[in-house]
């Protein structure tokens, strides 16, 4: 079984989601988009997971690239590919299915609370997750609820903070990135001059510091979200090894 992952930037990995997917022995095909890698049928992966990035998913004229990513995913999921979309991939499966994505009215940064709604009870998956807990927070977009998806989470700045649609699930905020991760994305500079802009001097270390904090929540919070997603949705139960340990991540 392996799944494709779609990057958009070299730091913006799978993560604690890649950590838990090797642990249940499967593999996965990663495509580096930005980069120019093409992209593959997707009819030949199990599934498809789509990564963040700096961009905006309406960027189409100054990244074309975004106009076919947005096709291959309408299709697939359309088709009943399961998909796992975290924060840009949330934002392009909300626009593959033909839901407006537009700029919020000012950035959500910081780790902050995420409530689950109701319906989330009832979800295969995000039955998995408490009414509240914290998340990493690093965005200025925001978008409508598509057509026939339930919503499965909010905040208070934004309403649309995780849905599902058949098959495929959308999550704005990031539960998979560890210190050490987000320590990264302050080495990319358009990643560190909006921080700066958004929270002063300091921003990074007091980001990173938060992400230190929660971590271990929140990444254990990953995996569990993430191996019911496999378990209910991708349906891998048949071939996940007795693993003890958690597999090592390549960045």
């Amino acid at each position: 079984m392996t799944l494709l992952v779609l990057q958009h930037i070299a730091c913006e990995p799978p993560a604690a989601y890649e950590d838990e997917l090797r642990s249940w022995g499967a593999e996965l095909h990663r495509v580096q988009i930005d980069e120019g890698d093409p992209l593959p049928d997707w009819r030949e992966f199990a599934g498809i997971v789509a990564m963040g990035g700096p961009m905006g998913a309406y960027e189409d004229e100054r990244l074309p690239w975004l106009t076919a990513e947005k096709r291959m995913i309408a299709e697939a999921v359309r088709a009943g590919t399961p998909y796992w979309g975290v924060c840009l991939g949330s934002q392009l499966l909300a626009a593959s299915l033909g839901a407006a994505v537009f700029p919020g009215p000012h950035a959500e940064v910081g780790l902050l609370p995420v409530f689950t709604t109701a319906a989330a009870s009832a979800d295969p998956v995000f039955s998995a997750a408490p009414t509240e807990f914290v998340a990493l927070q690093w965005h200025g977009d925001t978008f409508d609820l598509p057509d026939g998806a339930v919503q499965l989470a909010r905040s208070d700045a934004y309403p649309q903070q995780a849905f599902v649609f058949e098959s495929a699930y959308a999550l704005q905020f990031h539960l998979e990135v560890d210190a050490a991760l987000a320590t990264t994305w302050g080495d990319v500079p358009a990643y560190a001059q909006s921080l700066h802009a958004l929270l002063g001097d300091g921003a990074l270390p007091r980001l990173v510091d938060g992400v230190r904090r929660h971590e271990a929540e929140a990444t254990a919070l990953a995996r569990r979200l993430f191996a019911a997603w496999l378990e209910h949705v991708v349906e891998l139960t048949a071939i996940r090894p007795a693993l003890t340990a958690p597999a090592q991540r390549s960045r």
